[in-house]
């Protein structure tokens, strides 16, 4: 990403941790410069819309993405959008591994465990009694 906030980018990409915590001046200091004055005043500039902020991009593209943010203690966290299954958290055991809950990190971890025969409906009746246990 050649952007001015290609180094917050890299610095997310860099930490290897699944929550970043950030306050706005830690951002301002790794991107070199201050951010705009709505980043202040406007929580939508700090959503996950990718076509709010260009500094948005650089937190997806870097994987992540903005939850808890605190507009009055300007802070938030940055969390890793799809955590690596053994990534541990940060000052976590390494030897746990980590996770984060959502529908994304199982869909499709069961692909290819069942075997349908060629011919079979799967919408016909169990057995001849479906319809008398009514």
């Amino acid at each position: 990403m050649n952007s001015k906030y290609a180094p917050l980018e890299s610095h997310l990409r860099d930490s290897g941790r699944s929550h970043v915590p950030m306050t706005f001046s830690e951002i301002e200091h790794v991107v070199g410069l201050r951010l705009p004055p709505a980043a202040f005043k406007h929580r939508a500039l700090w959503s996950n819309n990718p076509g709010n902020w260009v500094m948005t991009k650089a937190w997806l593209a870097a994987g992540y993405e903005t939850e808890k943010v605190d507009m009055e203690k300007r802070k938030l966290v940055f969390r890793k959008a799809v955590p690596d299954a053994l990534t541990p958290d940060a000052g976590g055991d390494s030897s746990t591994a980590e996770r984060s809950g959502s529908f994304a990190d199982i869909f499709g971890a069961l692909k290819d465990t069942v075997t349908i025969s060629p011919g079979t409906n799967l919408t016909d009746p169990i057995d001849e009694d479906w319809d008398a246990a009514r």
